[in-house]
C-alpha cells in the first residue's frame, strides 16, 4: 500500500508574532508560565521569544552583546548563562523576582 504524502508547505509558529502585540501584562505571564516548567532551556527560549517580538536589535545594544550570540543564547538549544537571561529581561524591563514555591 502507498500512502501518498501531501506537498503542503507549512510555515513553523513563531511565538514572537503573536507576542508582538501582546500588553506587558500577557508578557509578564508568558515567562512566568515558561519559568515553571523548571527548564532553563525552554525559559531561555519564551526569553528569546519576547527579545524578538520587542525587538533583538535594539535587546543587542542595550546589552551590549552581539545578535548572533543572543540567538543563541536564548534559542533553547542549550543552557544559558543566567548572566545573559538576567541582561536581556533588564532591558526589557523586567526582572526576577524569588518566593517560596507554590504547591
Amino acid at each position: 500500500m502507498r500512502v501518498m504524502m501531501s506537498k503542503e508547505n507549512y510555515t513553523p509558529w513563531d511565538a514572537s508574532e503573536v507576542l508582538a502585540g501582546v500588553n506587558e501584562e500577557g508578557i509578564i505571564e508568558y515567562l512566568i508560565d515558561a519559568l515553571e516548567e523548571n527548564d532553563p532551556e525552554f525559559f531561555a527560549r519564551a526569553v528569546g521569544d519576547v527579545a524578538r517580538a520587542k525587538g533583538m536589535t535594539a535587546i543587542a545594544q542595550e546589552t551590549h552583546l552581539g545578535r548572533p550570540s543572543l540567538y543563541k543564547a536564548l534559542s533553547g538549544d542549550r543552557d544559558p548563562r543566567i548572566g545573559t537571561v538576567m541582561k536581556v529581561l533588564a532591558a526589557l524591563d523586567i526582572q526576577l523576582t524569588v518566593a517560596p514555591k507554590r504547591d
